[in-house]
């Protein structure tokens, strides 16, 4: 009995297995659907996202799949030009502090001393504020934009990816295919470039597709709160404030831009899940 129970516990968890890497599949297929949407929205949408027309809301229907805004604007084209934005936002959004968080990162962990722990006291500093709070703070201040939301995410964004590449060069400096290295009369930044930052970097990249989500859902935010994109700019959270005094009597104009922050967002998680789960695998098994 306990044979045959530990068998279908066994089958279970294979089961699992077998079906978890399947949405992780599905959610990578409709996350490169969604780039190539977005990079041929020009070509793609049926309309104009600017176009508007006398007869403002229609609901979905042969002319207009998805229906009109309240502008009379095609909303399947305006969500294709949105994607479009969104994509253009969020990808530097997350990137940039990548980059600087892995460049400060680096340092603090490679050299230590007292750039290590100045480094280690900045990112403390930073990580007590309220992170949504200190985000619109930050952009009310500047002004609406691109370039103020870049500067945003990246003020608050890099203290993790410099905590992550600083405990990973850390641990990574003091290996014997490091010290090897050194004996075979490679200099410090040879060694950094070539043995220390491939490995020290795995963990970045995962953590960089799961940002692209919180950057997909701060640009939501921002922009639902007027604090994003300049009105009119076809994006997904300014698509929903726009639309949001519409939700009884035009549930599609809401409906349909909200479910795309929420389909994206989950498929991101889901192939950063699976990122994370291979990564913590390697190391396990190193």
């Amino acid at each position: 009995m306990s044979q045959a129970v530990a068998g279908v516990h066994a089958s279970s968890r294979s089961g699992r297995r077998m079906a978890l890497p399947r949405f992780h599949q599905v959610a990578a297929v409709v996350l490169v659907l969604v780039a190539v949407v977005a990079i041929a929205a020009p070509w793609l949408a049926p309309y104009s996202p600017s176009a508007q027309s006398l007869d403002q809301i229609r609901p979905p229907s042969g002319a207009h799949a998805l229906g009109t805004d309240a502008l009379g604007r095609d909303i399947l084209s305006r969500m294709m030009y949105a994607l479009r934005t969104d994509l253009l936002l969020i990808v530097p959004a997350a990137g940039l502090p990548m980059v600087v968080g892995t460049v400060v990162g680096t340092l603090a962990g490679y050299a230590g001393g007292v750039l290590d722990a100045a480094v280690r006291w900045i990112a403390d500093v930073f990580q007590g504020l309220p992170l949504y709070i200190f985000l619109v703070a930050l952009v009310a201040a500047m002004g609406r934009g691109p370039a103020s939301l870049l500067v945003a995410f990246t003020a608050l964004g890099w203290i993790v990816y410099a905590r992550l590449v600083r405990t990973e060069v850390r641990r990574i400096k003091t290996a014997g295919f490091v010290e090897a290295a050194y004996l075979l009369g490679r200099s410090s930044p040879q060694v950094l470039v070539q043995h220390v930052l491939p490995h020290a970097l795995k963990q970045t990249a995962t953590y960089f597709v799961l940002d692209l989500g919180m950057a997909l859902q701060g640009v939501a935010v921002l922009s639902f709160f007027n604090l994003g994109v300049k009105s009119g700019t076809p994006e997904l959270g300014a698509m929903v404030a726009d639309a949001q005094i519409f939700i009884r009597s035009s549930t599609w104009m809401v409906a349909l831009p909200g479910a795309a922050i929420v389909v994206l967002g989950v498929c991101i998680a889901a192939v950063g899940d699976h990122l994370s789960s291979r990564t913590r695998g390697e190391s396990d098994g190193r």
